[in-house]
């Protein structure tokens, strides 16, 4: 099966698509800026076992690279590429899902972590909900 050429930059270029990419971008940057501020937490406070575990680290690190290949992903959606749109439709849902689940477990994560981490869930659902909408699953799918 041929591959589907990047959607044509005059549909890329409509005011209402543009907003939408521009609200992605915003939010995942708050994602990032989210991921950064945990680490810098968990930094500060490095001598409190009962606040920073290694769990905190690993999570921690992963989700800021995690937020960083996010970003990557609105960027090409916007550059009209496909797979960027599809990997960026699984990657914010599927975050979404893995978020609820870690902090719904008791005792996985510390509390303040979970709350970062619940601030991200919902971030990542308007993502979600923007990359998923009529108007760009549409525009992706001609």
């Amino acid at each position: 099966m041929p591959k589907k050429p990047p959607v044509p930059d005059t549909e890329l270029r409509h005011p209402r698509v543009r907003a939408d990419f521009l609200r992605m971008k915003v939010l995942v940057s708050c994602y990032i800026a989210l991921s950064v501020l945990a680490l810098l937490v968990a930094y500060l406070w490095r001598n409190r076992p009962d606040l920073v575990t290694d769990l905190v680290w690993v999570r921690g690190e992963g989700v800021l690279i995690a937020s960083v290949v996010l970003l990557l992903f609105v960027f090409g959606t916007t550059r009209g590429r496909r797979g960027a749109y599809l990997r960026l439709r699984i990657a914010s849902a599927a975050m979404v899902v893995a978020i609820a689940v870690l902090i719904s477990l008791p005792g996985f994560l510390p509390v303040w972590m979970r709350v970062e981490q619940g601030l991200c869930g919902l971030v990542l659902i308007g993502v979600a909900v923007i990359a998923n909408g009529t108007r760009l699953r549409s525009l992706f799918a001609h």
